[in-house]
């Protein structure tokens, strides 16, 4: 793995030397742009319209637009005065527990591994932070731009992963048409929730694959070697048309082999027809093994 970052992780007056990883990387397939006339990679430079020619780095400022058309500009040396002394550190602020934070507030992952000097004092902390089961609420500088984090230990491996400040996460009151209230049918509710105990499993991130990814790469060499490219045929459509006999089409193609839905007389069934009941006496729920 690459070093994108040496500096050390503080608590009180405890210093752990550390250095930093990229904890994943993606796997997109990347492509470029081509003229379709001849094949050639599309360059792009940069352009000033009004003076009619490429421009260097060295002619470029940074600019904030206040409004249409009008901007103020500030040097690389106003940027880094205004962002304060960088430090390589990483500063644990609070401990928490890692259920308090929601996932929304998740960036980027890092992998930390102890320094050739830091040894002793990053298994010290790693297995506080273990024991105790806290995470540490930190500030880090990467690259000029300060942010917060969270400090966890992932196995045997202490990692940070940038959080998004409060303010940064958008109000829920800005997304348009949530219900004011959830109504829902009690038969619909009772079979919304057998579906999801049949498709509860333990997670397992080795089952998920990225289906497009790996047709793609399928795709690219068939190309390769002059093949014509190969589709899956289509599902059939489907012939649901209303919520109930969707989540009885669910049940029905996730329920284990031995296991009976249970169906209400108004409800139609693809499964065999219950048998029937005295009249005057209500159908007890049954509960259901997933």
């Amino acid at each position: 793995m690459h070093t994108m970052w040496k500096g050390a992780i503080s608590f009180g007056l405890v210093h752990v030397p550390v250095r930093m990883f990229a904890a994943t990387e993606s796997k997109d397939i990347s492509m470029r742009y081509l003229h379709e006339v001849c094949n050639t990679p599309l360059a792009y430079v940069r352009k000033c319209p009004t003076c009619d020619r490429e421009t260097e780095w060295s002619e470029t400022s940074r600019g904030y637009e206040y409004e249409p058309g009008r901007f103020v500009t500030f040097t690389k040396d106003e940027l880094e005065t205004l962002s304060g002394e960088v430090t390589k550190e990483i500063k644990i602020l609070d401990f928490v527990q890692l259920a308090d934070i929601d996932p929304i507030y998740f960036q980027k992952t890092y992998y930390l591994s102890p320094a050739d000097t830091g040894t002793s004092a990053y298994s010290l902390l790693l297995e506080a932070m273990k024991q105790t089961g806290k995470i540490g609420i930190a500030n880090v500088s990467i690259r000029s731009k300060s942010s917060l984090a969270a400090i966890r230990v992932i196995d045997n491996c202490l990692s940070m992963e940038t959080i998004f400040y409060p303010d940064e996460i958008r109000p829920i009151a800005q997304v348009p048409n949530l219900p004011e209230q959830n109504v829902v049918n009690d038969k619909e509710l009772t079979m919304a929730k057998m579906l999801i105990e049949q498709l509860s499993t333990p997670f397992e991130p080795g089952k998920y694959q990225d289906s497009y990814r790996q047709a793609l790469q399928d795709a690219i060499q068939q190309k390769i070697h002059g093949q014509e490219i190969k589709t899956a045929p289509q599902a059939p459509e489907s012939n649901i048309i209303d919520l109930m006999s969707a989540l009885q089409a669910s049940l029905e193609t996730t329920k284990p082999p031995a296991m009976m839905i249970p169906t209400e007389p108004s409800i139609p069934s693809a499964s065999a027809a219950a048998p029937k009941r005295k009249r005057g006496r209500p159908a007890k729920a049954k509960d259901t093994v997933s």
